[in-house]
């Protein structure tokens, strides 16, 4: 048995990256899913590739009514929801004093609002399930430890720590079946991550060698690493933990 037989998640950001691999490894452990993002025909492809447990639907997070469709689409697929995988966000470097105000509003709508969006989608049909169920919401190590150039991200991420906090423990207090936790990833090989590479204004090997010398492990994480630790906390094997954070960052939250 796997460990999501019978669960049904809902991923935002599904089409690659870590919500990409999410969606495998929760197909790969006996679950449905469905992938929810902007780049559609990509998150079809993903899902064709997984087989009849997976579907994919167009998803902006920024759009409450895009989830509300998305949540429906999901049950009527799927006959349910369990899981919730908030993945979707921006990266946008900027300091306080620099940081174009687009790009903070638009980080803001994503990485905040997005998860708070899909948060508020879930529950009622989580609740509806009558089973125990799971949001995972994802972080950053930035969010613990927060970068003097990446203002919005760090902000958005330290919001989506607390907003999920909050409610969890509104979950517990209504007696709804529902746990909250975040994962607070570091820098993971994803297509994020090779853009950020791309525009580094140096030698690649260079570029790998800055992103690798903040996590004490000293290389980047996989997104693997990252889904496996999701796939935890959406089990029984975790079925006491709410409101809580784990971190897959190789140690770079608590950097000397």
């Amino acid at each position: 048995m796997g460990m999501m037989d019978g669960k049904v998640a809902l991923i935002s950001g599904g089409a690659e990256g870590i919500g990409g691999t999410a969606g495998r490894r929760f197909v790969e452990e006996g679950g449905s899913v469905m992938l929810g993002d902007i780049q559609l025909e990509k998150a079809q492809a993903h899902a064709a590739s997984l087989g009849a447990r997976a579907a994919a639907i167009e998803l902006d997070v920024r759009n409450l009514d895009q989830w509300h469709a998305a949540v429906k689409a999901t049950q009527e697929k799927f006959g349910k929801l369990t899981t919730c995988f908030n993945v979707a966000g921006i990266s946008e470097p900027g300091s306080v004093d620099e940081v174009d105000l687009d790009s903070w509003t638009r980080t803001i709508d994503i990485n905040l609002n997005g998860t708070f969006n899909g948060c508020r989608a879930a529950m009622p049909a989580m609740v509806a399930s009558g089973e125990d169920c799971s949001i995972v919401n994802i972080g950053s190590m930035l969010a613990m430890r927060p970068g003097s150039i990446f203002a919005a991200y760090s902000a958005s991420k330290a919001g989506v720590t607390a907003m999920s906090k909050s409610l969890a423990l509104h979950c517990a207090a209504q007696g709804y079946k529902i746990r909250v936790n975040t994962v607070h990833p570091g820098a993971i090989d994803t297509p994020m991550y090779q853009r950020y590479l791309a525009a580094y204004d140096g030698p690649h090997d260079e570029a790998v060698e800055v992103f690798n010398r903040n996590h004490p492990i000293k290389r980047v994480g996989q997104a693997e690493e990252v889904a496996n630790a999701m796939i935890w906390l959406s089990s029984e094997g975790a079925s006491f933990t709410t409101a809580n954070d784990i971190t897959v960052d190789g140690g770079g939250s608590y950097r000397e």
